[in-house]
């Protein structure tokens, strides 16, 4: 049965690097970016499907930046029901491998000479001419859009036995459940909103965030459920013909990002924690590389140079004319 999907509020803003689950002393220390965006859109409701089934399995292929975005509560109502049929299939392609990047996901700006794929904020406008990566917030609820959810779509935030809001802390941000096949279905379907917005808008891939959070999720979650919600997920843009990243997660199998149905990888700091070659086992020379230090951007151009799309950016992945910006490529 096909539902109307409902642009909840855009994720421009939860852009940035995610947590990793296996390391949560660092994430407290000195936790992972997460950048600025804008404010989310109206939701406008959409006659698009959503899928609930596997997602087909493309030629293969988890994160967040500080400053907390500005964010105006969205309204709109609820979706009619959790149960979708999916799109016909459509054609995607991964970014080119080894290409110029630049990660823009705190705000857009003039694509530095050289770069030819960008990823940005869902909010944000494709850099015309390139190859351009969606930013959405798939599995936790963006600051500043709680409200919204729990208006809207209460059900859907994760709660623990007391009936409380399980939080990431690092970004005080609500996490999303996704723990039975109805709640995916119901989820996908407001999502299905935000790929739509990015589809219309003329990007070639969406990059779902947050795919770790089960991880932070005190055992409520499980790697299986946010594989089997990212599988909808995939199944959906992939019929708009948009190819899909995953984000982070490098712990994750082959199998398993075959079967959540990634194209591509993009991943944080896998020079400065050596996990290049996990993501390179799984998607070859399709992983986008975003380091925040000089260290890991030297330990990633090294290894993985000539093969990867690898840049570094400022920890705030801000724009130029900030004092902290910071970009350059291998």
């Amino acid at each position: 049965m096909t539902v109307t999907a409902a642009v909840a509020v855009l994720l421009g803003v939860g852009i940035g690097t995610a947590n990793a689950g296996t390391r949560p002393w660092w994430d407290r220390w000195k936790p992972r970016p997460k950048p600025v965006a804008s404010a989310p859109a109206t939701p406008t409701p959409t006659p698009s499907a959503v899928a609930t089934t596997k997602a087909p399995a493309p030629s293969v292929s988890p994160s967040r930046t500080t400053a907390a975005p500005s964010v105006t509560p969205a309204t709109s109502k609820p979706a009619a029901s959790p149960s979708v049929t999916a799109p016909a299939t459509g054609a995607w392609t991964p970014p080119p491998a080894n290409a110029g990047f630049d990660y823009q996901i705190g705000g857009a700006y003039a694509p530095p000479s050289g770069v030819t794929v960008v990823s940005r904020d869902s909010e944000a406008s494709p850099a015309a001419g390139l190859y351009n990566i969606c930013y959405i917030n798939a599995f936790q609820v963006q600051p500043g859009a709680q409200s919204w959810w729990e208006k809207n779509h209460n059900d859907l935030l994760l709660r623990d036995k007391s009936g409380n809001l399980v939080i990431d802390e690092d970004w005080d941000e609500a996490m999303l459940d996704f723990s039975t096949a109805a709640k995916r279905a119901a989820l996908t379907t407001v999502a299905a909103g935000w790929i739509d917005q990015c589809k219309a808008k003329g990007f070639q891939a969406i990059e779902p965030d947050n795919l770790d959070s089960y991880t932070r999720s005190n055992g409520l979650l499980t790697q299986a459920q946010a594989v089997e919600y990212a599988a909808a997920l995939s199944a959906y843009a992939h019929g708009k013909g948009l190819a899909v990243g995953q984000k982070n997660l490098a712990e994750l199998s082959t199998a398993n990002a075959k079967k959540a149905g990634f194209d591509f990888a993009v991943a944080e700091e896998c020079g400065a924690w050596n996990e290049c070659d996990r993501y390179t086992a799984t998607y070859g020379n399709n992983v986008v590389v975003i380091e925040y230090t000089q260290s890991g951007f030297t330990k990633a151009c090294n290894g993985f140079g000539s093969k990867l799309s690898i840049v570094l950016r400022d920890v705030d992945v801000t724009a130029p004319g900030s004092r902290s910006y910071v970009f350059k490529g291998c």
